[in-house]
């Protein structure tokens, strides 16, 4: 509406009576006019600041938008830069994983992988084993394993115990269906000596009940070789008995595990 009308609306409810009152009309309608303006100017001005607050939080908001993507943006690159490092292999893997392509082997996976046992011997501890299944007498049996490359076995561990108790459980089909080892105290008795020549450790014997006895019931000459081997197992390992070098027995033969074979 526009500002004459609606002074002119104000001031005509006053009925003018006199030519004071014409004045007093006229001045009251300067004073509507005024207000009438005052209020249009009180109304641009708020206008005026409601828009003047709306533009900053818009800027606000739209600061803290951009942040935000940027931070996401950030945390995504982050994340993949992260992935790509932790799966990727280093030179310095454990031994028992195969090293990237650009690393030189690891020592310890270059002596454990790049051993080898001839086929029918089984590899155990850098070393090879064959369980022979033909029965010959205790020199008869060394001599078998003298000529390919070996000797009868020396027990130097209970690890080592442990893993050939355990092969001969499946392998043994009766009682008396032992194994010679290379052990014997046929140059003097009671003194027990490897095929190496070296003195067995008694804290590494693994003799079975009251053995070894020297039986001689059968053979004057009593019990100068070890065999070894209880059919089902035992639970303490002992499994080694003295017995006449002349009984036949299967063996086990050992030697050392073949370097230079390529690494796989």
């Amino acid at each position: 509406m526009p500002e004459v009308d609606v002074t002119y609306a104000d001031v005509k409810f006053t009925t003018p009576k006199s030519r004071g009152d014409v004045a007093a009309e006229d001045v009251t309608y300067s004073e509507v006019k005024i207000s009438n303006k005052q209020q249009s100017a009180n109304i641009q001005q708020s206008g005026s600041s409601r828009r003047s607050k709306v533009t900053p939080e818009c800027l606000v908001l739209l600061a803290l938008v951009v942040l935000l993507a940027a931070a996401l943006i950030a945390l995504g690159v982050t994340y993949i830069k992260l992935g790509s490092t932790t799966s990727a292999p280093t030179c310095s893997s454990c031994p028992s994983c195969p090293p990237p392509p650009s690393c030189p082997p690891h020592p310890a996976v270059e002596d454990l992988t790049c051993l080898k046992c001839e086929p029918g011997w089984e590899p155990h501890g850098g070393n090879c084993y064959n369980f022979s299944t033909t029965k010959s007498s205790w020199n008869d049996s060394r001599s078998s394993c003298v000529d390919r490359g070996s000797d009868l076995v020396k027990i130097d561990s209970r690890e080592e115990q442990t893993f050939l108790e355990s092969r001969l459980r499946g392998l043994m089909k009766e009682h008396e269906d032992k194994f010679w080892i290379g052990l014997t105290d046929s140059v003097e008795e009671g003194k027990w000596f490897w095929v190496d020549g070296s003195a067995l450790d008694k804290s590494l014997s693994f003799w079975i009940g009251k053995e070894p006895d020297d039986w001689k019931g059968e053979n004057s000459a009593g019990e100068d070789c070890v065999r070894m081997g209880e059919k089902g197992g035992t639970h303490d390992l002992k499994c080694w008995f003295d017995q006449s070098c002349n009984v036949f027995h299967k063996c086990i033969c050992e030697k050392p595990a073949a370097p230079g074979y390529p690494c796989v």
